[in-house]
C-alpha cells in the first residue's frame, strides 16, 4: 500500500481496500442538491484524469428512472447524503446493487439509511469547525483519486492528498482576507430580489452550490447557476447596471470561459463580486492539482459569505418554508 494511501481518511482507505482488484469500468456519482453540487468537482477530476473508467452524474431519482444500461458488476457507485436519509438517495444505493455494482455512500450519518443500504460507507465532518481535509469534498476527492491511483496508477493521487493535508491554513488566510468584503457584499445585496451565480469546469457545482441550496433553499431569492461557456448563448441578454452576479474564477483548463463572461460582464454590469481563486495564498498546493482544490476554497468563502447575508437579512440559513415541514 503506497504512502498516499496510507495518509487518507481511514474510512476511505478500507474503502479502497475493499476495492483492491475490483474491476471498474464505470463510475456513477448519484446524489440530489448540495450533494449533488459537490460531484460536478468529482467530475471534472474524472473526466480529466481519468484513462479507461467512464462516468457520468445523476440526481438520485433520474439516476433511477434512467436505468443506465451499462450500470452492472463492473461499475461503482458512490453517492451522498449529508443526513443519510434523503429518500431518492437512499433508494438509488439500493437500486444500483440490483443491479450488481459496487456502492459508496458519503454522509455525515453512519446510521442512516443511506449508509446502511450502501456497500460501504465514509463518514465525513461538517461545520465550520471542521478541518478542511475531513469535508466532503475533500473526502469524495480522496476516495476518486484513489480509486484512479489503484485502477489506472495515477500519479497525482499523492499530490493530491498532500495537498488536502495543508488545505485548512489556506482556509483561514482566505476567509481572513474575505471577511471585511463578505460584510460588504451582505449589506449591499442584503435587498436584492435575485442574484445569480456563474462559474465553468470544476466550479460550476460551487456556483450551483450556492444558487440552489444557499439563495434560494435558505434565503428565498431568486437565483440561477449559469454556466460561463453558456453565458453567450442567451443569459447574458439579463446583464445591465441593476442585476447582481457572482462570478467565480478558478484554475483549472476552463478559466478563459470564466475570464470571457466576466469581462463582458464589466462593461455592461455594475453589480459584480467576483472570487478569484489565484488572489489567495494556496502554499502547500501542488501545482498540478490547483485547478481541483480551487473549488473548495471558493466553496468554503462562499460560506461566509452566506453566513454574513443571512445576518444582514434577518434571515436565518435554517430557516425553511416547506422542506421537512411539508409533504413532498
Amino acid at each position: 500500500m503506497s504512502k498516499s494511501v496510507m495518509n487518507v481518511k481511514s474510512n476511505v482507505k478500507t474503502v479502497l481496500d475493499q476495492l483492491m482488484g475490483r474491476k471498474i469500468n464505470n463510475i456513477y456519482l448519484v446524489a440530489c442538491g448540495g450533494s449533488s453540487a459537490i460531484m460536478y468537482s468529482a467530475k471534472y477530476i474524472l473526466d480529466r484524469e481519468s484513462q479507461n473508467i467512464t462516468s457520468d452524474l445523476y440526481s438520485s431519482n433520474e439516476f433511477i428512472h434512467r436505468n443506465p444500461q451499462q450500470l452492472g458488476k463492473e461499475s461503482l457507485v458512490i453517492l451522498c447524503s449529508m443526513s443519510g436519509t434523503t429518500p431518492e438517495t437512499a433508494e438509488a444505493a439500493k437500486f444500483a446493487k440490483s443491479k450488481g455494482a459496487f456502492t459508496v455512500a458519503l454522509t455525515n450519518e453512519p446510521a442512516s439509511p443511506l449508509a446502511q443500504n450502501a456497500d460501504l460507507y465514509i463518514k465525513y465532518e461538517w461545520g465550520n469547525g471542521v478541518n478542511a481535509f475531513d469535508t466532503n469534498l475533500s473526502v469524495l476527492y480522496q476516495l476518486v483519486f484513489g480509486v484512479l491511483h489503484m485502477a489506472e496508477n495515477n500519479e497525482k493521487f499523492g499530490k493530491l492528498v498532500s495537498s488536502l493535508e495543508n488545505l485548512q491554513p489556506v482556509y483561514e488566510k482566505a476567509l481572513e482576507q474575505e471577511a471585511s468584503n463578505a460584510r460588504v457584499f451582505a449589506q449591499s445585496h442584503a435587498k436584492e430580489p435575485v442574484i445569480y451565480t456563474m462559474a465553468s469546469g470544476s466550479n460550476y457545482g460551487t456556483a450551483y452550490s450556492f444558487s440552489i441550496c444557499i439563495l434560494m433553499e435558505m434565503q428565498w431569492i431568486h437565483s440561477h447557476a449559469i454556466h460561463a461557456g453558456e453565458y453567450f448563448h442567451g443569459p447574458f441578454e439579463i446583464i445591465d447596471e441593476n442585476v447582481p452576479f457572482i462570478i467565480l474564477l478558478g484554475l483549472d483548463e476552463t478559466r478563459p470561459l470564466e475570464e470571457r463572461a466576466l469581462s463582458f460582464s464589466q462593461r455592461f454590469g455594475k453589480k459584480l463580486t467576483v472570487l478569484d481563486a489565484k488572489q489567495y495564498d494556496l502554499d502547500g498546493i501542488d501545482e498540478e492539482v490547483k485547478g481541483y482544490i480551487a473549488p473548495l476554497i471558493l466553496n468554503r468563502i462562499l460560506r461566509q459569505y452566506a453566513e454574513e447575508l443571512a445576518e444582514a437579512r434577518n434571515h436565518p440559513l435554517s430557516k425553511r418554508r416547506y422542506m421537512w415541514k411539508v409533504e413532498y
